[in-house]
């Protein structure tokens, strides 16, 4: 558990199929009655709840949840869900607690885990569905076919957004080595690499509700955003102006702030970023090219960066001159020269194919 509660994570754990809370709400959806149930207490609960009686060693169990779901208010349990301490509990939460819940049991749910911190579970009785209220969340608890279904889906969009992510990077190396690189070319690398991000987060959080299956699941999302995160970290120091201390981690939050419908606004990204006129020739410093080097350290890679300061200077540099920067020996430089060389030469291979 977190400081002050379970993260999101260990809340949906908890929750996922074939744990007891689960079968406990499939039980009250096969019921038919709809249910409300606060997992946890505290005086913030006590506060916002009224009528009811209070249970004395009442062990939880799915049934016994079930059972006592079928009379008219909610139940609480304790924090670690082992003890079901009321029942038939009416909850008046602070109305004032913005809401776009239309049935008065789901906003009922809503405020009280604003109003609490609690993790809050309503099923519906018409839909016969679990919804959990928690940490400004609301997730739909589905069956696992139909979260599986939804997972497939998500994970073959994700499949191509990664495959036109590697596409443009591959187009930015190109157009650095042949000096032809622009802020477009970097912004649309960023702009691909968040919408990864983006998408693998949703499926990391679907997935949890899904028990044990999510094991395989995790594996491909695993494959599919490796590396990401560190893309978009090269892109930014190679492109940000200046460079200060800070720099990068604050553009990784301006890029999460965008909103998605604007995600793809080129200009939008490039203008939050702080960067200049989107068709300007940019010179990137190195750090991206360099990162793709095997069992190059990053202490030495900086080091490079700093001695020739961009692409365009890396690529024409020497053996001599490498051997020149403080930790590449000969050997190194070597494989550096080669890796550069190749480069190079990709790099017209594409140029003679366009």
């Amino acid at each position: 558990m977190s400081v002050g509660g379970p993260s999101i994570t260990e809340t949906l754990e908890r929750l996922a199929p074939g744990t007891p809370m689960r079968r406990a709400l499939e039980r009250v959806i096969q019921q038919g009655r709809g249910g409300l149930v606060v997992l946890g207490s505290s005086s913030k609960v006590a506060a916002a709840s009224s009528g009811g009686f209070k249970l004395v060693s009442a062990t939880f169990t799915p049934a016994r949840l079930a059972e006592l779901s079928k009379m008219d208010g909610g139940i609480v349990l304790d924090d670690a869900w082992s003890n079901i301490l009321e029942a038939n509990v009416h909850f008046v939460p602070d109305g004032s607690i913005d809401t776009d819940e239309t049935g008065a049991r789901h906003r009922t749910a809503e405020r009280m885990a604003v109003e609490t911190g609690k993790p809050v579970v309503a099923v519906s009785e018409g839909r016969r569905v679990a919804t959990l209220f928690y940490l400004d969340q609301k997730i739909e608890l589905a069956q696992p076919t139909e979260v599986a279904a939804h997972v497939n889906q998500e994970l073959q969009s994700l499949d191509r957004l990664r495959a036109r992510l590697d596409e443009a990077e591959a187009r930015l190396n190109r157009l650095e080595v042949g000096g032809l690189a622009t802020y477009r070319s970097a912004v649309t690398v960023l702009q691909r690499a968040e919408l990864v991000e983006r998408l693998g987060t949703q499926v990391s959080a679907r997935a949890l509700t899904l028990g044990e299956a999510a094991q395989l699941v995790n594996l491909q999302l695993d494959d599919l955003i490796a590396g990401v995160e560190r893309t978009m970290r090269l892109v930014l120091q190679d492109y940000i102006k200046p460079l200060r201390s800070g720099a990068v981690d604050r553009a990784m939050e301006t890029l999460a702030a965008v909103p998605a419908a604007e995600l793809d606004d080129t200009y939008r990204v490039g203008k939050d970023l702080g960067f200049p006129v989107l068709d300007d020739p940019a010179e990137a410093r190195g750090h991206r090219v360099l990162a793709q080097v095997a069992r190059l350290p990053d202490s030495v890679r900086e080091d490079i960066v700093r001695y020739f300061g961009s692409v365009s200077k890396l690529l024409r540099a020497s053996e001599d001159q490498l051997t020149a920067v403080e930790g590449v020996g000969d050997t190194r430089a070597a494989q550096l020269r080669t890796y550069l060389d190749r480069l190079i030469s990709i790099a017209q291979e594409w140029e003679g194919y366009d």
